[in-house]
């Protein structure tokens, strides 16, 4: 079988080859075929960050094995991370939290075993990445939770859980607060528990779940948890266990899965041979039980958790020197111990408000730096058509002085280029853009527009596209 494999950035080819030595020393039946993708491509053009022929290949082999992915902070470059995980529909993110024996934690000198599954719903939420200046003050982020996405999220995990003959399910939210977003995947969760009266379905308010994962882990199981909650609450879960360097993640979908370990590139410490292959290790063992490879999985498991009980180690953990290894040495011995492993699974005072009484309202305002220019809007339609359809609606329309830039659905750019693998919704995103060198748009251009369009095609919302002292103040779609 034929997988595709990415290096990714930094220290992600060293750990990267301690993985695939080990794989490789299983004799599991597998070819590695190195697909194109990671910053040095998106430095190099492509919008992505994989070239043409990786995401065909990708999407040919239907499983990647990826190292980590740097993306840099405030440059306008979009998470390749998440491009690739929104563009292929992996719904499900699941990781997995167990303490292992030879990583000394908190709970672990305590006595206390940790055994989580989270699961992160994957596509929707803030993760979206839809964002517009509303004024040069307030910006607006859409939060996108729609039933199917939710539904699809919910299921792997019952699914899982059924497998695993786990006893209880349980679901963190906001929906106290957010009610029809975090209520909707709520609603949801519950829907499909229906269909599995066996296992324990409860939900609690994730503020309080983030208090008990630390105060009392081992009472939950399984969590199944919105796309930004989730994010935050897995990278809690790695602490318990030791770090990110001990969280192994697999993104799930229906056409692409995803393994990788979700720690950062570290280019601190790339090329020095020093990073722990650990995370993308388990990772790959992941990814073999879902090829159905378990043995091959167990046995590279049962070898790591020897070496650990071994007290052998990178630099970013455990004591001593004299079983220090670098990421080569630790991946040897890993290698070493494959023969002695064993087939076999082993998880009050009131606040007084002394403000002087006010008589109106206080607007807070900061003055507009800059010509203010409407660039544009987003048309928020309802419509179960293929993409090129609704293009075509509106180019029929569109006056002289505007184009059609993108459509996107879920936050994912679906035309005039994508991937047939991103599940869609009933509801697409349609940018339309004033011609390069034409005047700013007027409210009565856009109104007038979407008077004329909205005979052929539902307008749900418009949100104009600003720029104010010649930036753009909003979002691209994620791979546009």
């Amino acid at each position: 079988m034929k997988i595709a494999v990415a290096k990714g950035d930094g220290i992600g080819p060293e750990i990267m080859d301690a993985t695939l030595s080990s794989i490789r020393a299983t004799g599991a039946p597998l070819d590695f075929e190195l697909v194109d993708m990671g910053k040095t491509w998106y430095e190099q053009g492509h919008s992505s960050g994989m070239t043409p022929i990786a995401k065909n290949t990708i999407e040919d082999l239907g499983i990647l094995l990826k190292g980590p992915m740097e993306t840099p902070k405030g440059k306008g470059m979009k998470s390749i991370n998440v491009t690739a995980r929104k563009m292929w529909s992996t719904y499900a993110n699941k990781r997995v939290f167990k303490s292992l024996n030879g990583v000394d934690t908190v709970f672990s000198k305590a006595s206390i075993p940790i055994d989580i599954t989270m699961v992160r719903e994957n596509i929707e939420d803030t993760y979206g990445g839809i964002e517009h200046m509303l004024t040069e003050d307030v910006a607006l982020c859409r939060r996108f939770i729609t039933r199917p996405g939710s539904m699809q999220v919910h299921k792997y995990t019952f699914e899982m859980a059924r497998k695993r003959g786990a006893k209880k399910v349980t679901c963190g939210h906001k929906a106290n607060i957010m009610k029809l977003t975090d209520g909707l995947f709520l609603e949801s969760f519950y829907e499909v528990a229906k269909d599995y009266p066996e296992i324990k379905a409860t939900d609690i308010i994730v503020d309080d779940l983030a208090m008990k994962l630390v105060a009392r882990p081992n009472d939950f199981e399984i969590i199944v948890l919105p796309n930004l909650q989730g994010d935050i609450l897995s990278d809690l879960c790695a602490g318990l266990v030791g770090g990110l360097g001990f969280a192994p993640s697999a993104n799930i979908g229906d056409n692409v899965c995803i393994f990788e370990a979700v720690h950062g590139s570290a280019p601190d410490i790339a090329g020095k041979n020093i990073a722990n292959p650990t995370a993308l290790l388990i990772s790959s063992c992941m990814m073999l039980r879902h090829l159905g490879m378990t043995k091959e999985a167990i046995t590279i498991e049962n070898s790591l958790y020897t070496t650990l009980q071994q007290g052998y180690h990178t630099i970013d953990f455990g004591h001593g020197v004299e079983k220090q290894l670098n990421t080569t040495q630790f991946a040897d011995q890993i290698i070493k111990n494959l023969q002695l492993s064993t087939n076999t699974d082993t998880t009050n005072h009131a606040l007084i408000n002394t403000q002087s009484k006010r008589e109106v309202y206080q607007i807070l305002h900061t003055p507009t730096k800059g010509e203010a220019i409407v660039n544009g809007a987003d048309f928020f339609v309802e419509s179960t058509e293929q993409p090129k359809v609704i293009a075509h609606k509106f180019k029929d329309k569109l006056p002289e002085n505007m184009s059609l830039i993108m459509i996107s659905n879920r936050g994912t750019q679906v035309y005039p280029e994508g991937s047939l693998l991103t599940d869609c919704v009933d509801q697409f995103r349609v940018r339309i853009e004033r011609e390069p060198g034409a005047p700013s748009l007027t409210a009565d251009e856009i109104l007038d527009f979407a008077k004329e369009i909205s005979r052929s095609i539902k307008i749900c919302s418009i949100e104009w596209l600003m720029m104010y002292g010649g930036v753009k103040s909003y979002s691209l779609a994620q791979g546009q």
